[in-house]
């Protein structure tokens, strides 16, 4: 099935429009011949240019939700819209169509390429999308300078510390200029110092409206957000007060 773009009169304004909005997800899998209920019908809305960070115990559901969040897979059960799309309808190829230029990534282990340079680790992220050469430089610049990277475009990543080489990966995800961007455990690998750095650069996209999707363990992290989810047994509840 193809996603269909709501473009009508009555359709809602777009700055109304949740990032997401999840009604009844449900996700199960099967498991050594038995069945696994990741997630249990699971309701949330999250706003345009939100900043929420997802807790919860190992096994909880954290990354079936995620992997759902980011149009890596599809839901058992339910509806996921992203803006005015649902992601639960979607092929696979309107799933990787969202990916490419909706949603930015970034992991603990950041996933640079070790023989390529900062700006070519981030031009990288922009394959998919066909753009032309000169608006790929363009956008690599840019990305980089964001994140104050600007100076060390031509160092791979093994000539740049831990928090300089989550900041080549931000800039990565930011490139596409995408409407979401989803972190799974972003500051795992690094010190207090580093952590701090690299979440003062979310928290500077996030102003700038850019939703921003935290999964951590980590709770200092979690509480620098306007937002806490916590997801225990497939089930989901807001922990912020």
């Amino acid at each position: 099935m193809t996603i269909v773009e709501q473009n009508t009169p009555d359709a809602v304004p777009a700055e109304t429009v949740p990032a997401y909005r999840l009604t009844g997800i449900t996700k199960t899998y099967t498991q050594k011949g038995r069945v696994v209920q990741a997630l249990k019908g699971v309701d949330v809305e999250i706003d345009a240019g939100d900043f929420v960070t997802i807790q919860g115990p190992t096994g909880g559901g954290k990354s079936t939700l995620l992997q759902l969040l980011g149009a890596l897979d599809k839901p058992t059960e339910g509806h996921l819209m992203i803006g005015d799309t649902d992601l639960a309808q979607g092929s696979s190829a309107d799933l990787e169509r969202v990916r490419a230029r909706e949603i930015g990534f970034v992991f603990q282990a950041f996933n640079l390429i070790p023989t390529l340079t900062a700006a070519e680790n981030v031009d990288m992220g922009l394959e998919p999308l066909g753009l032309p050469r000169a608006e790929r430089d363009v956008r690599v610049t840019d990305a980089l300078e964001r994140v104050g990277l600007a100076e060390r475009a031509d160092h791979r990543p093994g000539e740049l510390s831990g928090g300089q080489q989550q900041r080549v990966a931000i800039a990565r995800a930011i490139a596409k200029r995408p409407r979401v961007l989803l972190a799974d455990e972003p500051t795992g690998n690094l010190d207090e110092s580093m952590r701090d750095d690299i979440l003062a650069v979310l928290e500077e996209l996030n102003a700038e409206g850019l939703t921003l999707i935290v999964v951590t363990h980590d709770s200092a992290v979690a509480h620098r957000a306007r937002r806490r989810l916590r997801l225990d047994k497939g089930t989901i509840r807001d922990i912020t007060r």
